[in-house]
């Protein structure tokens, strides 16, 4: 069936009470570029599961998609048996629009199937679900979330009962049964009422939530007199779901000078005062550095929507805001971690600690100055915190994980990139250093001068409908025939195609160039958004001399893809 007869066949089905009704009369059927951007293909599970534009389509989110996915799903777990569908499914969702509702709508779907149900009573972080995934023993998780993309989006993320996001095994056999639902006819939903009056569907009560706080002040590393808890903070969570929490969280550790951005207190599913709610973006900072300015704060502290992403901007010596990338942040924690682990003498025999294959690699030289262990995964949370298990398996005690797209977990009990809790570790540092003289941006410049002057640039390209996702593929197609012997005047030692997998890392679609100045870069399209990203790594002997190598690394090869039509 080509885009136009799904159109059709929608236009045919969708019941006029549909509030997606409107917006499929709105589609002019003679604008066959329209028609096929919103329906040459099915949403499909990438890193993260579900994404798109809300609206009608069988390429947007919608109650129809959520529905199929759910439905698929739910089938999933039946086949697994009675246990599995009385362990159940617990549901979360962020404050965008539609996501409360397709929350509910997806409970309904469950109850009706005669699986458990438990949701909250409102928009709740994703690492919060991350967690009562395994508090629960529950069999799955359902997110509605888009994380960080703008305001147009909407996401379905699914998770399985080890508390990860669903693996590559899980998701094919979801995907299987989500392929034999029939939108018009498979679909079964029960009324949340009469699924909460018959004990189908749960809500979640506040000693959960507190359950959630408890567990993650639990991994402070340092506490009380050891730390300088007047220092000057602000924090923002750009109108999404992490208010609540972090402020609870900030109140439970002690700190007295911390300030929440109050134009951005609020959850706001238009994100009207960001515009582009991804704490990565610096422009997500200005209300923060305006805040910041007034209240004296040594650190600037934001979080996505869904409060799973987490970032940073630090003063400088001069008393200039600089953001950090995700990799700097890692740095940070990674030393904070291990050092205090250290001083405590709660350094594990056998510690480990996870990041991507795109993640620098000065983080694997402060593991290795502490004895820890640190492995590598292909990207994304369902490959760094599905790595727990088997490390856990081998004896080895999981102490951090993390990837430079600002997400770090700090927990092996939730198994997601937690904004939360490295918020909480981040504060804590900066007290804790400022007791010790010190600043957080002084703690980089002398991890930089311990372990070499590295330099990071994270630049993506953004390449949207069938037109882009086309491009991207040519990209790659054009990287593969034509592997660049040498970038900006050094001479390419290795490449890595992960495409057939890499040693004990599975296939994906990625390619890792290592020079021979200290050098590599990687380049891999999203399997979230509609872009091709870019990795660009170097160590130099200073940081302006790393910085310089890196920039020329990163035009020659952005010259060649941008010439790619």
């Amino acid at each position: 069936m080509n885009a136009k007869e799904r159109y059709e066949e929608w236009l045919h089905n969708a019941s006029s009470r549909s509030p997606l009704y409107k917006d499929l009369i709105n589609i002019d059927g003679n604008d066959e570029e329209e028609i096929e951007e919103r329906f040459y293909q099915y949403l499909t599970f990438g890193t993260a599961g579900l994404r798109g534009k809300v609206g009608a389509g069988t390429n947007r989110m919608n109650f129809y998609m959520v529905g199929k996915a759910t439905q698929g799903i739910a089938n999933f777990i039946r086949s697994f048996g009675q246990e599995a569908m009385d362990r159940g499914v617990v549901i979360a969702h962020d404050p965008r629009h539609f996501s409360k509702e397709f929350s509910q709508f997806a409970a309904g779907i469950f109850a009706a199937a005669g699986i458990k149900a438990y949701i909250f009573p409102d928009l709740r972080p994703t690492p919060e679900l991350a967690y009562m995934i395994l508090k629960l023993h529950t069999m799955a998780g359902i997110n509605i979330t888009a994380s960080h993309n703008p305001k147009e989006y909407n996401g379905y993320k699914a998770y399985w009962e080890d508390g990860c996001q669903v693996s590559s095994k899980i998701a094919e056999g979801m995907l299987e049964e989500m392929d034999k639902v029939d939108l018009w006819n498979d679909i079964r939903y029960m009324p949340l009422q009469l699924a909460l009056d018959e004990g189908k569907v749960e809500v979640l009560g506040e000693e959960y939530d507190r359950a959630y706080l408890d567990h993650i002040e639990g991994l402070a590393i340092h506490e009380g007199d050891e730390l300088d808890l007047d220092i000057p903070l602000v924090y923002t969570p750009l109108n999404g779901c992490g208010n609540i929490p972090f402020a609870q969280m900030m109140q439970d550790r002690g700190f007295t000078n911390w300030h929440m951005v109050e134009e951005q207190r609020e959850p706001d599913p238009d994100f009207s005062t960001v515009g582009y709610p991804n704490p990565e973006d610096p422009k997500a900072f200005r209300l923060s550095e305006e805040l910041g300015r007034k209240v004296g704060a040594e650190l600037l502290m934001a979080t996505d929507p869904d409060a799973d992403r987490f970032a940073i901007e630090l003063k400088d010596d001069d008393g200039n805001y600089i953001p950090l990338n995700g990799n700097q942040t890692g740095y940070l924690l990674v030393n904070y971690i291990l050092e205090g682990r250290k001083s405590a003498g709660t350094l594990p025999e056998k510690g480990a600690m996870i990041k991507s294959i795109v993640t620098s690699t000065m983080s694997t030289e402060i593991a290795k100055a502490y004895g820890v262990e640190m492995f590598e995964t292909l990207t994304g949370f369902k490959n760094i915190c599905g790595r727990i298990p088997s490390l856990q398996k081998e004896g080895y005690t999981c102490l951090f994980g993390y990837e430079e797209s600002v997400g770090y977990a700090a927990s092996p009990m939730i198994r997601d990139k937690d904004g939360i809790s490295a918020g909480m570790l981040v504060a804590e540092a900066a007290a804790y250093y400022r007791k010790q003289g010190k600043t957080l941006w002084q703690v980089l410049q002398e991890l930089y001068r311990k372990y070499g002057w590295y330099a990071e640039d994270e630049p993506n390209l953004i390449l949207e409908g069938i037109a882009g996702s086309q491009r991207i593929r040519r990209m790659m197609t054009y990287v593969r025939e034509h592997l660049p012997e040498e970038v900006a005047g050094a001479k390419v030692l290795k490449v890595i195609d992960y495409r057939n997998g890499y040693e004990d890392i599975p296939p994906s679609n990625v390619l890792r160039f290592f020079l021979d100045n200290d050098s590599w870069f990687a380049v891999r399209p999203s399997g979230t958004e509609p872009k091709i990203k870019f990795y660009f790594y170097t160590k130099q002997n200073s940081r302006e001399e790393a910085l310089a190598v890196n920039k020329a690394i990163r035009e020659d090869i952005m010259a060649m893809i941008n010439a790619v039509e």
